[in-house]
């Protein structure tokens, strides 16, 4: 029988494009690179591997066709940092909802590279991207399974929430919640 988890999901929207830029933390090696159609392989590593822990479940679920024809979409972009030639985060831009939208899918870093100032570069830079579509808004969601600063550090970007519901989670048959938390 298939496992269901519950949380609560706060969606966020910016109608004003911030024209902030944060600059990159100093001593670090950096370099913000959109990924072209990437491999899927390479997708699931860097979402898996930011979603360590957080219960990143919506891209596991898809098979590796359904995910391809996602991010190899023109209107999908997906940009990695790389600190020192390691990757170290990504983000994700979705501009096929409404022409009047973009949407910063997913965003996040590896476990390793948290506390270094790296997120709060990391989504100036994902704001910028998204704007760059020329939205009247950009929209974006996190839930109680993200990490404790994921909201508050949206706030502080400029997001403002619009929304906030609970949503249930089916695991697919042989994934248990301790799995996802596992990886």
């Amino acid at each position: 029988m298939a496992e269901t988890i519950e949380t609560v999901v706060t969606y966020l929207e910016m109608r004003q494009n911030p024209h902030r830029h944060v600059p990159p933390p100093a001593n670090l090696k950096l370099l913000l690179m959109r990924a072209e159609s990437p491999p899927v392989h390479f997708y699931r590593y860097l979402y898996d591997t930011v979603g360590d822990g957080l219960m990143w479940i919506d891209r596991k679920v898809m098979s590796d066709a359904e995910l391809a024809s996602n991010i190899s979409d023109e209107l999908v972009e997906v940009y990695v940092l790389y600190v020192s030639g390691v990757p170290a985060g990504y983000f994700e831009v979705d501009a096929r909802g409404k022409p009047t939208e973009a949407e910063l899918k997913y965003f996040g870093l590896i476990r390793e590279f948290h506390g270094r100032g790296l997120g709060k570069y990391l989504l100036s830079e994902a704001i910028t991207a998204c704007w760059a579509h020329a939205p009247e808004r950009v929209i974006v969601d996190t839930c109680t399974f993200d990490g404790p600063i994921a909201l508050p550090l949206y706030q502080k970007m400029g997001f403002v929430p619009y929304d906030r519901r609970p949503k249930l989670y089916t695991l697919p048959e042989g994934m248990a919640v301790d799995m996802l938390l596992r990886q």
